[in-house]
């Protein structure tokens, strides 16, 4: 079953899980460490803390907020990927990311938001890698995975595996799919490192 399928037929819990795992394997760009989104994930745990998601995603924005830039205008695709091969642009996409997600994880808004948090991933992983391509990514969410570069396909396998555990074990999926995302994570942390070294 294709990325885009699973999406369309995920539930509730799997929509917020997918969308906060994308976000969680990005969230390094916007300073964020492994415990940054650990409140949000706990709160998809029990269908009765949905009313307090809103509150923790708050709270989780503020913690991020010194870390976002204070020119907003890079909101308006100043970024552009740019000479740094397209690192602003990627930092753009997770604030989106972020910004986006909706208070009440209940919501119907919440399959927009995994549905845009997929395609954002997918291109921040394009961005950030040299070997990609600079086509979109929307053919790999359809199943047509032939010439992905090995960090975007790694990702699109991540967001595969996420969706496919919390459709297969509810509640039962979240720790695996907590696991994935922190590999995810600490993968995009070393692309970002090799990065940051190459321009010094």
């Amino acid at each position: 079953m294709s990325l885009v399928e699973l999406i369309a037929q995920a539930d509730e819990r799997g929509l917020a899980a997918s969308g906060l795992a994308c976000l969680d394997r990005c969230v390094p760009l916007l300073g964020g460490d492994d415990e940054t989104l650990r409140p949000l994930w706990g709160n998809l745990a029990d269908a009765a803390d949905a009313a307090d998601w809103g509150g923790l995603l708050e709270q989780t924005r503020g913690k991020l907020e010194s870390f976002q830039g204070e020119d907003e205008n890079e909101d308006e695709g100043g970024g552009g990927g740019g000479g740094e091969g397209g690192g602003d642009e990627a930092v753009v996409l997770v604030r989106r990311m972020l910004r986006a997600a909706p208070a009440d994880r209940r919501a119907a808004e919440v399959r927009a938001w995994a549905d845009a948090c997929s395609v954002a991933s997918l291109q921040i992983h394009r961005l950030l890698d040299p070997a990609a391509d600079s086509g979109p990514v929307d053919s790999g969410r359809e199943g047509r995975t032939a010439g992905m570069s090995p960090l975007v396909a790694a990702e699109l396998r991540r967001q595969v595996i996420v969706l496919e555990v919390l459709a297969g074990h509810g509640a039962g999926g979240l720790r695996r799919a907590l696991e994935v995302s922190t590999e995810g994570r600490r993968v995009l942390r070393a692309v970002v490192s090799r990065r940051a070294r190459g321009r010094s």
